[in-house]
């Protein structure tokens, strides 16, 4: 067994411990106060079982009913964008959609919201979601 926080650790870690800019977009994501979207924040996506561990990313935000993760990225972001895409292609693969956002865009939250909105919209039209059945989350 292995010395690593569990998924459900890292996460509740993470939520206790989140960025400024993290925190004023949950404020307005949660409750279903955004287009009536459940969002849930720091949430586990296990992608992989190796060797009996979960291979994990921690979505900042996740909706299953969109298929969406937003990400806010701070400036750490500038100098790791190898791993950013490696980590995107690897969400990707699970069918989902990947909305980056500068923490100083959050500033402006009228506009992030409607940056939110757009990119919704726009994978709606490309990729849109079954009409029967209930998407279940990827992990709870």
């Amino acid at each position: 067994m292995s010395d690593s926080p569990t998924p459900e650790k890292r996460a509740r870690e993470l939520r206790r411990n989140m960025t400024e800019a993290e925190s004023l977009l949950w404020l307005n994501l949660r409750n279903r106060r955004f287009l009536n979207l459940k969002f849930l924040r720091q949430h586990p996506i296990i992608y992989e079982v190796f060797r009996n561990e979960p291979l994990y990313f921690i979505a900042d935000f996740y909706c299953a009913e969109k298929m969406l993760v937003i990400e806010v990225d701070g400036k750490i972001h500038e100098f790791q964008k190898e791993e950013d895409q490696h980590r995107e292609d690897i969400l990707k693969s699970l069918k989902l959609n990947i909305l980056r956002i500068k923490n100083e865009e959050v500033e402006d939250i009228p506009k992030v919201l409607e940056k939110i909105k757009g990119f919704i919209s726009k994978i709606m039209i490309t990729h849109p979601l079954p009409t029967c059945g209930v998407l279940p989350p990827l992990y709870e």
